[in-house]
């Protein structure tokens, strides 16, 4: 066992809850917005792919952060490429309602609070799911794999 499984703390149910709740509540909030607005399919599309891509590239950087926080072997490349992605997700969303001539103040910032709120959800939600895993000991064997075998290890 490294000193880093050692530390962790298995995430309390009510952690694990409101990780999820705030996760379900984010999304559901955009969703709907989107369901319920008076644009065409195309720019739907455009909205619902920004916070796809968005919530990725969060969950990418944190696990990429926190691989590195525990010296598991992240490129610096990939590491730059996560946040570049977080940061070209949160900059189409800024413009995209900033131009959006048919959306409303109020609905705009719906869009702005949930897309926020997804981002740091699901965030939450995988440092619950990876904790989880690290508590039962279901990622040691494979993290061991991958730090024997990566050609970029540091």
């Amino acid at each position: 066992m490294t000193d880093t499984t050692d530390r962790a703390q298995k995430p309390t149910p009510a952690f694990i809850g409101a990780s999820w709740i705030a996760l379900l509540l984010g999304m559901g909030t955009y969703f709907i917005g989107l369901f319920n607005a008076h644009m065409q399919l195309n720019e739907k599309g455009y909205y619902f792919t920004l916070l796809v891509f968005g919530l990725f590239a969060a969950v990418s950087l944190q696990k990429s952060v926190r691989d590195r926080a525990e010296k598991i072997p992240v490129t610096n490349l990939y590491l730059g490429l996560s946040w570049c992605a977080l940061l070209i997700s949160l900059c189409l969303l800024a413009i995209g309602l900033w131009n959006a001539e048919s959306l409303s103040a109020s609905e705009k910032g719906v869009y702005g609070i949930g897309f926020a709120m997804s981002l740091f959800a699901s965030v939450a939600v995988q440092k619950n799911v990876r904790d989880l895993a690290r508590f039962k000991g279901e990622e040691e064997p494979e993290d061991e794999a991958i730090r024997s075998q990566d050609p970029f290890a540091q």
